[in-house]
Parts: C-alpha cells; sequence; structure tokens
C-alpha cells in the first residue's frame, strides 16, 4: 500500500475478523489506529494498535481522524460502507488517494441470502436514521423491500406504520445480528407484531400485504394524498403539468407558489436523484408542504418561506421551474434576466389577468400556450351532467 494511503475502511461482519479477507485482515493487523463504534470494537482483539471508540453523532468523528493522518489508520463499519454506511462520508471528506476501502458483505446481501430473495428486485433502503415514510413509496401488494433500522424498539414502530396505513398483513421477517454467533430470524404479521426481545443490530425484510392505498408510478396522484387547504393544482392538470416540466435524473425544480407540494413532491416521486425547492409565502402553507413531504417519503424537499422573486436570489439554479401562483411581471423579468439558457419554465394560470401575461409571456419569449379544458360527471337530480373545471392556460418555454 502506497505511505500516502494511510486509511482503510474496513467492512466488518459480525463474525468479526474471522469473516475477513486476507486483506483486510492484513490491513487490521498493520493498523497503527483502529477507530470504530464501540459494537465494532468489541469485536476485533486487541493487537497493541491505539483504540479510539467513534464519537456521536457521526460527524464529530471526523476531525478526530483528520488528526490522525500520517499514521496508519483502520476505520471499521458495518458489511458494506459504501451501502447506507459510513464509506461515503469519509470518501468524501479526505482525497482519493488517501484512503481506500475493502467492504464485506452487506447486510442487504445476508438477508437476501437468508430469505432465497432476487436481490435485484428487492428495495434495499437505510431507515436507521430516516423516517419510516420512505418506504411508502414501496407500498404496494406483493413488493419486497430490506430496510435497516435503528434498534428493537424502532421495528415495533415500523410494524404500526404499516398498520395505520392499512398493510397490517404485510410479513415481516426480523433480522438479527446477520452473520454473526447471535444471528436471528423470525418472520411476523405486523398487524400482529409483539416481539419484546429484538436486539440492535437489525434489519427487517417486508414482503407488502393489505388493502392500504398504493402510490402510482405515474404523474397525477390522488389529490386526497395530499394535506391542502384548496390551494393545489388538481390531479388531471398536475399530470399535464409534470408531462410539461419533464423530470431527468438528477435536475432541479423550482416550485414557485407552492400551495400543498403536490408539483414538487411528485417531481421528487420521479426519480431519486431528482431535487427540488419548493417557494411559498405562507408559514401555514409552508408548514404544510413539508407535512406532506414527509408523508409520502419526500422528505428531501427543501421548503423556502417567502415571495419570489426576492427568495430566489441565493438559490442553487434550477433546471426547471413551475409558476403556480404569484405570477407577475416582476417575476418574469427576474427570471429572464437571472436563469441560464435552457431553463424550462411551465406556468399555469386561472383567471383572465395571469392568461392575459402568459399570452404576453408567449409574444416575448416563445414558447407554447395550451388551454386545458376539463370536465367531470356530476348529479343533477335523478341524473347527471357535466361539472367543469375552470379552464386552465399554460404556458412552457425552454429560455
Amino acid at each position: 500500500m502506497s505511505e500516502a494511503r494511510w486509511l482503510t475502511i474496513i467492512g466488518l461482519g459480525e463474525d468479526g475478523p474471522d469473516g475477513l479477507s486476507p486483506a483486510s485482515q492484513e490491513a487490521l493487523h498493520a493498523a497503527d489506529v483502529i477507530m470504530g463504534s464501540e459494537r465494532h470494537l468489541s469485536l476485533v482483539k486487541d493487537n497493541g494498535a491505539e483504540r479510539i471508540t467513534w464519537p456521536i453523532p457521526f460527524e464529530d468523528g471526523l476531525p478526530v481522524l483528520e488528526g490522525l493522518r500520517g499514521r496508519k489508520v483502520a476505520v471499521l463499519a458495518s458489511g458494506d460502507p459504501f451501502w447506507f454506511g459510513a464509506g461515503s462520508v469519509i470518501a468524501r471528506h479526505f482525497a482519493p488517494g488517501e484512503w481506500r476501502a475493502i467492504p464485506g458483505a452487506s447486510v442487504f446481501s445476508l438477508a437476501a441470502a437468508r430469505l432465497g430473495w432476487s436481490l435485484e428486485h428487492v428495495a434495499c433502503l437505510g431507515l436507521h436514521a430516516a423516517p419510516f415514510a420512505r418506504l411508502r413509496p414501496h407500498l404496494a401488494a406483493g413488493q419486497r423491500a430490506i430496510a435497516t433500522v435503528r434498534d428493537g424498539a424502532a421495528v415495533s414502530e415500523l410494524a404500526a406504520y404499516l398498520v395505520g396505513l392499512g398493510f397490517g398483513e404485510t410479513r415481516m421477517h426480523v433480522l438479527e445480528a446477520l452473520g454473526g454467533p447471535r444471528e436471528r430470524c423470525r418472520e411476523v404479521a405486523a398487524g400482529s407484531y409483539a416481539l419484546e426481545d429484538v436486539f440492535h443490530p437489525v434489519a427487517v425484510a417486508v414482503e407488502v400485504a393489505g388493502f392500504g392505498t398504493s402510490l402510482s408510478v405515474a404523474s397525477g396522484q390522488p389529490d386526497d394524498i395530499f394535506e391542502s387547504d384548496g390551494q393545489m393544482t388538481k390531479q388531471p392538470i398536475r399530470a399535464i403539468t409534470l408531462s410539461a416540466l419533464a423530470p431527468r435524473p438528477g435536475e432541479l425544480l423550482w416550485d414557485v407558489g407552492s400551495g400543498s407540494g403536490s408539483v414538487a413532491i411528485e417531481w421528487l416521486m420521479a426519480h431519486l436523484s431528482t431535487q427540488a425547492v419548493a417557494i411559498e409565502m405562507r408559514a401555514d402553507r409552508a408548514a404544510r408542504i413539508r407535512r406532506n413531504a414527509k408523508a409520502l417519503g419526500q422528505d428531501r424537499l427543501v421548503v423556502v418561506e417567502g415571495q419570489a422573486p426576492e427568495s430566489l436570489s441565493g438559490l442553487e439554479v434550477p433546471d426547471a421551474v413551475f409558476i403556480g401562483g404569484g405570477l407577475d411581471r416582476s417575476l418574469l423579468d427576474w427570471m429572464r434576466d437571472n436563469l441560464v439558457p435552457g431553463t424550462r419554465i411551465v406556468a399555469n394560470a386561472v383567471t383572465l389577468e395571469t392568461a392575459a401575461l402568459l399570452t404576453e409571456a408567449q409574444a416575448e419569449f416563445g414558447g407554447t400556450l395550451t388551454k386545458v379544458e376539463l370536465a367531470e360527471t356530476a348529479p343533477v337530480g335523478r341524473f347527471r351532467c357535466w361539472n367543469a373545471y375552470y379552464p386552465v392556460v399554460q404556458w412552457g418555454v425552454a429560455l
């Protein structure tokens, strides 16, 4: 190993060093310092190296590790350090030439091996430090997922979460200390969960079952999955709007005048790598947007409270902008002067005044104008009639 490469990240299993590859064992034996959690350090026999317990919160350990530069350091992590583990955080902090990683078997691989599941068809999530709602998009009958969780109490909380959404028939495989002498695998239905002796480290594999509402994989989610005060782009218009915005992997959306956050949230649902900022001037609506995002597993949504365009300065430059409310001439002028060429803008108008502004904008900036008129059936006595939505004028342009 190069002298400059002083740091080795070792993926350690529950069987300790006995299950390590020869390269990992050699790095561990050669280390002057071994750093890791109390549990990881307890799995490794004393070889005379200095031992440092990684502090909590995790970020506090990075300056400690920085101070060890120049010594031969082994950092112990769980299984595969780059699958919901510490590896990526450490790798971002140090130059590529300073470190190497030797992964072990991940908890997901071990779980799939115990259950006989094809891992490529299973959702794998790290819920040990994230909300259970990250699982929400995967809750559909017949789907499988494996998740790391914080501890035994969290397994019980996960069961209650599933029951609360109508998925109490879900089979939960509770997997403790996989790969070690304390390994234990038990199966129970979420609706009858009563285990009280579940110990860390633990993962849960679920086979989803029940009659809860599953989220669509297409744009245009049902209106009733969003908490709203009525200020929301309704389902059919939202589907058309998302199609016009055309989210692509890794892209960032500004949702200006976000209301309930429905467009920004569905943008995030399109791909795990998409990003979104919801800009909303009313504090009560901003709070509602955060609740909607969290409930639907999209807690990466950034919510900015403020008036556009003043609150837009300093934000990361977007790939697309949706204007659902608060459109005026000053906002259009700001976007013309501040957004980069190629930025996609979609704006919806219901009032005649805003529609007139979009007509002017289309004449000045180009793009397309589309008028959307929809109606749905409604009862009239013993009969039915068409109940029309307000017509929506939509402007779409790439600057």
